[in-house]
């Protein structure tokens, strides 16, 4: 069977150029799911106190990382998991992942919530990212 990877946008959905509304996966490959990642360097800094661009660059280098030590890049992501810290700019961050996400072929699926905080006081978002991979 050959690996297929599909994004769907079905008729009754908003189709938006930022994210599918579906992905699914059929054949022989893998999947990669990269646990929450947040705005730290390999040094464990934080990368951009305050600033939520800043740090979204940062997490989307990280998931960059985690993809590439998979064999993947962001051409391969099926789904994000977005958590931003309550009264954080949800635009702000998309224009700075886009950065990033521009050149997959296809968006993934994208779920985006508002939480009180996360781990540490000084992170603003933590994204968690699954990416599918054909043999």
């Amino acid at each position: 069977m050959e690996n297929q990877l599909k994004h769907l946008n079905p008729e009754g959905l908003f189709k938006s150029p930022a994210f599918s509304q579906v992905v699914t996966t059929e054949g022989s490959g893998k999947t990669i799911y990269i646990g929450g990642q947040n705005a730290v360097n390999s040094k464990a800094e934080l990368v951009g106190k305050g600033d939520l661009s800043l740090q979204t660059e940062q997490v989307m280098k990280n998931i960059e990382i985690a993809l590439q030590a998979a064999g993947a890049t962001f051409s391969d992501l099926v789904k994000l998991n977005i958590n931003l810290v309550h009264g954080q700019d949800a635009m702000q961050g998309f224009a700075a992942a886009q950065k990033f996400l521009s050149n997959a072929s296809k968006p993934p699926a994208v779920t985006v919530l508002f939480v009180a905080a996360l781990g540490q006081p000084d992170y603003l978002l933590e994204i968690e990212a699954i990416a599918f991979v054909g043999k």
